[in-house]
C-alpha cells in the first residue's frame, strides 16, 4: 500500500477479488471493517482550497462583521444579494428525483437553441427575518436588472418590515452584475437610492470569498432543493417551485417576475466619475461605499 494515497476507487467486492488473486480469502464484511478501521469512509471532494488571496481579506471580514452588528442593533435591514445560475426553459433534464407514476421525459441533449427562453433568479436574503426574495428576470443579468430587483424588494418587502429604516446594508460579492470595479453598477445604484429616498450601503466580499456571502449557504441551497427534478417549462413554473422554498427553521420565500428587456454593454455617463455623489469609506473604499439619495 502507498501511504501517500488517501483514497481508493475500488469497491469492497473489487477489493475481495483483488485479494483472492493474491491468495487471500476474505469477505466483503471484513473489507468494510478494515476500511472503516483505517478511516477510509465515503466522502465527497470539498472546495476548500483557496485559489487566491488578498492582503485585506481579513480586514474586510472584520469590517463586514462590525457593519452587520451596527445595522442590526440600529434596526436597519441587512440584506445578502447575489444572482443564481441562469436556467434554460424547455424540456431539459434537471438533477434530482421525484415521486411520480411514470418517468419524466426530457430532451436527450440540452441545446440552448431548443430553449423557449431563459430565466435569471436574482436573490435577496434578509438576515434578521430569515426570508428570501427572488426576482426572476427573462433578459440579461445586468447592473440595471440587479438594481431593479433591489427596488422591487424594497417596495414589496423592505419598506413594510422596516418602515423606520434610515439605511440599508447590502452584502454581495465583487463580480457579476454588482461588480465592485464597474462604475455602471454605482451609477444604477445611485439612481435606485434616489428613487427610494433611502441610503444604500454596499459591502463587497473580497475576491475568492463569495461562498461566505450568507445567501450562498442560507438560502440558495434550499431554492435548489425545492426545484430538484422538475422540468422548467415556463417562468410561471419556476416561480411556483421557488415560492415553496422553506425550512423547518422558518425560512420563507417570495418570488416576483420581472419581464423587462435589459441592454448589455451599457456605459456610465461621461461625467459620472467626476460628479458622482457616491461616498467611499476611508477604510477599504474599493469594497465599501454608500449611495446617498439626492433631491
Amino acid at each position: 500500500m502507498n501511504s501517500s494515497i488517501r483514497w481508493t476507487y475500488l469497491k469492497p467486492r473489487e477489493i475481495v477479488s483483488e485479494l483472492l488473486k493474491k491468495g487471500y480469502s476474505v469477505s466483503r464484511n471484513i473489507v468494510r471493517y478494515l476500511l472503516k478501521k483505517h478511516e477510509y469512509v465515503k466522502r465527497k471532494a470539498q472546495k476548500n482550497i483557496t485559489m487566491g488571496g488578498h492582503p485585506d481579506r481579513n480586514a474586510q471580514f472584520e469590517n463586514i462583521t462590525q457593519l452587520k452588528q451596527d445595522y442590526l442593533d440600529a434596526g436597519n435591514p441587512v440584506i445578502s444579494m447575489d444572482t443564481k445560475k441562469k436556467e434554460l426553459l424547455g424540456t431539459f433534464y434537471r438533477n434530482g428525483s421525484l415521486y411520480t407514476q411514470a418517468a419524466i421525459q426530457t430532451n436527450d441533449h440540452d441545446f440552448p437553441s431548443s430553449a423557449t427562453g431563459s430565466v435569471i433568479p436574482h436573490g435577496f436574503y434578509d438576515l434578521k427575518r430569515n426570508t428570501g426574495y427572488i426576482t426572476l428576470g427573462t433578459s440579461h443579468d445586468t447592473s440595471e436588472f440587479a438594481c431593479d430587483s433591489l427596488f422591487q424588494w424594497w417596495v414589496n418587502e423592505g419598506i413594510i418590515h422596516y418602515p423606520k429604516a434610515k439605511s440599508l446594508l447590502i452584502l454581495c460579492d465583487g463580480g457579476g452584475s454588482n461588480s465592485s470595479r464597474h462604475y455602471i453598477f454605482k451609477e444604477d445604484l445611485q439612481k435606485t437610492a434616489n428613487a427610494l429616498g433611502l441610503e444604500i450601503r454596499i459591502a463587497h466580499y473580497p475576491p475568492y470569498t463569495s461562498k461566505y456571502n450568507p445567501i450562498e449557504h442560507r438560502f440558495f441551497p434550499h431554492v435548489t432543493r425545492a426545484c430538484e427534478g422538475v422540468v422548467f417549462d415556463s417562468v410561471e413554473t419556476v416561480k411556483t417551485l421557488i415560492s415553496r422554498t422553506s425550512t423547518s427553521k422558518g425560512l420563507t420565500t417570495i418570488v416576483h417576475i420581472l419581464d423587462k428587456i435589459y441592454e448589455t454593454g451599457r456605459k456610465y455617463a461621461a461625467d459620472f466619475k467626476e460628479i458622482m455623489p457616491i461616498v467611499f469609506d476611508t477604510h477599504l473604499p474599493k469594497w465599501n461605499y454608500r449611495a446617498i439619495p439626492q433631491e
